[in-house]
């Protein structure tokens, strides 16, 4: 996340910079990881918008997020539109259209790429 904070601190004052958080990819009642185990991260998949928003909650402070966090709805409205799962980053131009789309992460997860795209559409 360092080079996407960097990102943020860097544009902020001209672009809205929002971490979306969509349905958990790692939950104890699903395919959770071994390592989050580890690192004592056992979620279960939230069944509510409520709890949602409690886990990304907890999951921005566990992170160390600068960047303001959205939540998607429990009925997954945002992670289909823009087929964020697992992760994926954006940038929305100001007339609503999609400037840029990141490939799939985490792999695909390149704030470089975004900050090629910040710098051309200004």
């Amino acid at each position: 996340m360092g080079e996407l904070h960097q990102l943020y601190r860097e544009y902020r004052d001209r672009v809205s910079f929002f971490v979306v958080y969509i349905r958990e990819a790692h939950p104890e009642d699903g395919w959770a990881f071994t390592m989050n185990r580890e690192q004592g991260i056992a979620i279960h998949d939230p069944a509510t918008d409520d709890a949602r928003v409690e886990v990304a909650a907890t999951c921005a402070l566990r992170l160390e997020l600068e960047i303001p966090v959205l939540v998607d709805g429990i009925d997954d409205t945002v992670a289909r539109a823009y087929g964020g799962w697992p992760d994926r980053l954006y940038l929305i131009a100001a007339d609503g259209t999609v400037a840029y789309q990141g490939d799939e992460g985490p792999e695909g997860f390149d704030p470089a790429a975004l900050a090629e795209a910040l710098s051309t559409h200004q």
